[in-house]
This record gives C-alpha cells, structure tokens and sequence, in this order.
C-alpha cells in the first residue's frame, strides 16, 4: 500500500489521495488539464512552471516516457494529480515508468483522489493556491498544511519567464535550403515550435526572455516570435518595451500564447487573469477572417482585453488599426490578435501542438508567408 498524501487547497478544501512521484511538499496554483493525450508533453511544458496540475483523464501513463516527446530538457510542472496512475507503461516507444520520471525529478504528485470533483471545484471556484504533502509532510497538522499554502505567493504579479528561458542564445539551423532567419525570444518555448520554423527553411536563433530590443534586432532577423510560457503577462514591462522596438522597426513578429499577452501590452491593451484559464487540446476557436472553426491545444491563465470583438479598432498605442483574429467559442475569449496597419499577429493557443490537434498548424505558413510578402514590399 502506498504511504497517504494530501491535497491541501487555498479554501480549506482537503483530498486525501496516495503519495505518486517523490515525496515531500509542493506547492503552487493549481489548474486542470483536460488532455485526453499528451501528458509527457503537459508535463514538460515549461508553461506550467509554478503549477499543480490536475489531469482530468482517469488513467495516466499507460504509454510510458520516452525522450523524443519531451518538449523541453526537463518536467516544470510544480505537482501532479491523477486518479489512477497506470500500472504498467506498454508502448513500443516507452523507455522508462511516468513514476520513475516524477521520482527521479523530484515532483512531488497524488494519486487516487477524484480529479472530476477537484475540477469542478475549480471551475466554480477559480485557480487557486493548492499544496501536496506526502512523506513527513503528510503528518503534519490540517492547520500546518493550509498556513504553508496560504503562505506561497499567488501567480498574480509573478515574472517565471527568466526562470524557465535559456541561458544563453543558441542557433539552430535551417532543415534544407535557408531562406532566412527568425529570432525566437525563449519566453518558455517547447521545442515542436523551433522544429517548426526549421522545416520550413529557416535559421532559428534562440534569445534568452532578458533579450533587449537592440539585442533582438542585432541578429537581423527577417522575422521576429515570441513563445508561450508562464507567468503573468502584466510583471513583463521590459519584454514588452523589447517587443515595441521590434514593432517599431517594422519587422514581421509572431507570437503565440504569452507571447499573444505580450502583443497586446505592446498594442496599449490591457491584461486580466481568467477564472480558471483554458489548459487542454480540445478548445475551439473561431478565426475571424473565415469563419473556419479549430479545434486547438490551450494552457494560459491570462487573457487580453479588447475594445471590440468584432470590429477593428485603433491601437492605444499608436501601432494603427487591430482586429481580434481569432475567438474563443466557450466563453468570448480573445484568442489572437491581427495587426491590420503593421506586420504583426498572434495567437493565444498553440498552433504547434505536439501530440495534436493539428488544425492551426498552418499559422506557421503564414508568418513564412507575412515575412517573404513584407521583404519583397521593402524592395
């Protein structure tokens, strides 16, 4: 029988499940991921950073771990919930147990609690603070357990994009003949989208989340992307002072999830944390200029605010006229952003989505597309 573990929420609200993983103490904002697949890739996410996740698929593992799949060097998640930790991983890719990658990383997880309940406790009630104890943890008073919690900070206010960026910049190169070159700011990137720009002819150079606007232009980029990653948007001011210079020089720029947040900073738009955000591979979007409905993997707890929905309307900052590219169809959800009078768009979701779905795939085509019609206008 596997030692007890608790799940300790912000309000009070306790689970007792079984330790999964390492033993000991985790703590952070705690969120659901309704991924039917995938989880290696949840897991590694560096979105993720500073968050317990709790994934709504009963059983989890079953395929194992294997190092192909990782989208990053390492798990961020900060703790994992699940209801029944598969007993055996039967895949013919499979190099090791899910258990023994949470063991030996140091994650500290729960198993056999009723992920359905603690999710419908959230989408009542919001993301919220949240802590795992197992091991000596595990003994420690209900009162102990709850002060640890509330005394971990709130993911409102916090700036993880150093935290989980690179170090240093690093090339990649181009798949085939080069034609040209995109400077990527590694906000928390997952490496389905460097693999992305390099299959389609481009030299990819990786800048570390600190990049300044002169340093991200001193690599003469033909085009500029900012990646997903953690954190909130509103703590990003010398990013997004990075992503004015970039604007401002008028070259191409793409960005995706965070990197969607940081644009409408950069566009004078204003930021909010959403109740319980959208994390998964299941939300559907509506692009604005054809009506075409995608399916499309999410993970953000903040959203940008627009003026209009529907209509374009004039950047507060003086970048010309924008428009909402893309829709979320649950709940009125900005989910991209057009810039009618520059060459800048993003989008909230994922359009890389390792593991799938691969509906918004071809907006990487797009900025290809944006860049290549861009130069030949410069010419």
């Amino acid at each position: 029988m596997t030692e007890p573990a608790y799940l300790v929420l912000e309000d009070g609200t306790r689970y007792r499940g079984r330790a999964y993983g390492a033993t000991g103490t985790s703590l952070g904002e705690i969120v659901f991921c309704t991924g039917m697949t995938g989880y290696q890739e949840t897991l590694t996410d560096p979105s993720y950073a500073g968050q317990i996740v709790v994934q709504t698929a009963p059983q989890i593992g079953n395929t194992g771990m294997n190092d192909e799949d990782m989208e990053s060097s390492r798990i961020w998640v900060a703790g994992y919930v699940v209801r029944e930790p598969s007993r055996v991983a039967s895949n013919w890719r499979s190099q090791r147990s899910l258990d023994s990658d949470l063991s030996g990383t140091g994650i500290v997880g729960i198993s056999h609690v009723d992920t359905r309940a603690i999710t419908r406790h959230l989408r009542d009630l919001g993301a919220m603070r949240a802590g795992i104890f197992s091991g000596a943890a595990a003994g420690w008073a209900p009162e102990r357990q709850l002060q640890a919690v509330t005394d971990s900070p709130k993911m409102s206010g916090q700036n993880l994009s150093d935290e989980v960026s690179t170090a240093s910049a690093e090339t990649i190169p181009a798949e085939g003949e080069t034609r040209g070159r995109i400077a990527v700011v590694d906000l928390g990137i997952k490496r389905a989208s460097l693999h992305n720009f390099a299959r389609r002819g481009y030299e990819v150079v990786v800048l570390p989340a600190s990049a300044t606007g002169e340093q991200i232009l001193a690599t003469n980029p033909d085009g500029v992307f900012f990646s997903n990653g953690p954190g909130d948007p509103a703590a990003s001011d010398a990013t997004v002072q990075a992503l004015r210079a970039v604007l401002d020089a008028g070259v191409p720029f793409f960005g995706i999830c965070f990197g969607n947040q940081l644009l409408g900073r950069a566009l004078g738009l204003p930021t909010y944390k959403l109740p319980f955000g959208h994390r998964g591979i299941n939300q559907p979007v509506r692009e604005r200029t054809t009506g075409r409905v995608k399916i499309t993997a999410q993970n953000h707890g903040f959203a940008v605010q627009a003026p209009d929905l529907e209509a374009p309307f004039e950047s507060p900052n003086g970048y010309g006229r924008v428009q909402v590219g893309h829709l979320g169809l649950n709940d009125n959800v900005v989910e991209g952003l057009d810039c009618l009078d520059i060459p800048a768009f993003s989008v909230q979701f994922h359009p890389e989505a390792h593991g799938g779905p691969h509906d918004a795939n071809d907006l990487f085509d797009r900025f290809s597309d944006l860049i290549t019609s861009t130069h030949e206008g410069d010419k």
